[in-house]
């Protein structure tokens, strides 16, 4: 599953590296209450793409809810998320994933995907291989 969640207003939260830092921590330790597997993410500064799929059971709600609150709470800014997300199951994951990594090299934030700190293709965070 694709997933995309804004910042109110699109401010632009993120742009502190600290908060950013916050917000891959803040996944993983989702994922250990409300397991879920992992492909890939990106933390923009107003935005996040997550590719993941819970297990049978599982919930996406239950896990983006428990990731903004774990968010806003964590950074002590209160209510900092626009209310919904979107959500889409896209045909080709490798494509997902790669305009995921991608997005950082679009806005002219590095030159290649692997440079920016606070996506899963810079290899500083474990993520599920897709296995193609």
């Amino acid at each position: 599953m694709f997933i995309t969640t804004n910042l109110q207003n699109r401010k632009k939260v993120f742009a502190n590296p600290a908060y950013a830092r916050e917000a891959v921590e803040i996944l993983y330790r989702v994922q250990k209450l409300h397991p879920f597997f992992l492909y890939g993410f990106v933390i923009m500064h107003e935005h996040c793409h997550f590719l993941l799929m819970p297990p049978d059971g599982g919930s996406v709600s239950q896990i983006m809810r428990c990731y903004k609150s774990g968010v806003s709470h964590g950074l002590g800014l209160g209510p900092i998320w626009q209310s919904r997300f979107h959500l889409r199951i896209p045909h080709n994951a490798a494509a997902a994933l790669r305009y995921i990594h991608l997005n950082p090299v679009r806005v002219g934030f590095v030159q290649a995907a692997e440079d920016y700190p606070w996506s899963s293709a810079s290899g500083r965070w474990e993520v599920t291989d897709l296995g193609w």
